[in-house]
């Protein structure tokens, strides 16, 4: 096995739903976490976050990072709004062949997931019930993914998709699905597996020639059970306290890197562990917490990176 440890700005509550007016965690301060913490990439975040051109080489080369990836959500199963997203899917990529310039020894992995649906997203882990697909939607939904995956292709990258809770492709019968009618690589990401239901070791067993990505977050199942018992939605998820440091939540983290490294995994591992801070938050404490998280993070990926 050959892995690259990434992190990831939505770690620092930097991602695209951070609450307008909430202070965030500058760039350059999330750089030297990572830098001091041992991670040897970062995800891109929000486009622009961590600079264009010049300015984000420079800044990936002073902390000793690589792009790993980043996410880009685009509306697969509606024709028309997929076409008008097209500009949003070159930029992005635009900015991976900045950040890649410099010919990294591990190119990113552009990160394409589903806008899913305000019902969805209000109802993670229940998608299926609350807005099904429809048979020509999932079929939109495909044929969508895979003209995403000759742009990303022919712009020099390998895409990978990311199952997501709240969007299209959520539950482990809906990657199955996915898995079926195309060709790109998974991204498996624990924890919003374990939100639609599914197991993330049996994942591996089950669709590990198609991963070429892993998103490794760990979860606190009871606190995720109190949110969605209430209603709560994918926000409340994310500023609700549910993904926790490793070793603090219900993720088996030793049985899904056991089961990928047996299996030869060559890739990147981007440690993920979404929080979205409020407007109110003390920006210094904020920092610190995070810091003290990824640290525990990156020790406990030692024993196989």
């Amino acid at each position: 096995m050959s892995v690259t440890v990434a992190g990831a700005p939505v770690s620092f509550g930097v991602f695209e739903l951070t609450p307008e007016g909430a202070e965030t965690v500058a760039a350059d301060a999330l750089g030297e976490v990572l830098q001091e913490t041992g991670y040897a990439g970062v995800d891109l975040g929000p486009v622009g976050y961590l600079g264009r051109g010049a300015e984000l080489r420079r800044r990936l080369e002073r902390f000793g990072l690589a792009l790993s990836g980043g996410w880009i959500q685009l509306p697969f199963s509606d024709d028309e709004a997929f076409a008008a997203s097209l500009p949003e899917l070159r930029e992005a990529l635009a900015v991976f062949a900045e950040g890649a310039e410099t010919g990294p020894a591990r190119l990113p992995l552009p990160t394409l997931a589903d806008d899913g649906s305000v019902a969805r997203r209000a109802s993670p882990g229940r998608g299926a019930e609350a807005d099904p697909l429809t048979a020509d939607a999932a079929q939109r939904l495909y044929a969508n993914v895979d003209r995403a995956a000759r742009i990303v292709r022919d712009a020099g990258f390998e895409p990978t998709f990311h199952h997501h809770a709240g969007t299209f492709v959520e539950s482990p019968d809906e990657v199955d699905a996915f898995i079926a009618h195309t060709d790109v690589g998974l991204t498996l990401d624990t924890g919003h597996l374990l939100i639609a239901g599914g197991d993330p070791v049996d994942a591996v067993r089950r669709w590990g020639g198609r991963i070429n990505h892993l998103h490794l977050k760990d979860v606190d199942l009871a606190r995720l059970r109190e949110i969605l018992a209430v209603g709560g939605g994918m926000p409340e998820v994310w500023s609700g306290g549910s993904f926790v440091a490793f070793g603090r939540g219900d993720v088996d983290l030793a049985g899904v890197m056991d089961l990928v490294h047996g299996g030869g995994y060559d890739g990147w591992v981007v440690v993920e562990q979404d929080v979205l801070n409020g407007p109110d938050i003390a920006i210094g404490a904020f920092r610190a917490e995070r810091a003290d998280d990824q640290r525990v993070n990156r020790e406990a990926l030692r024993a196989w990176a």
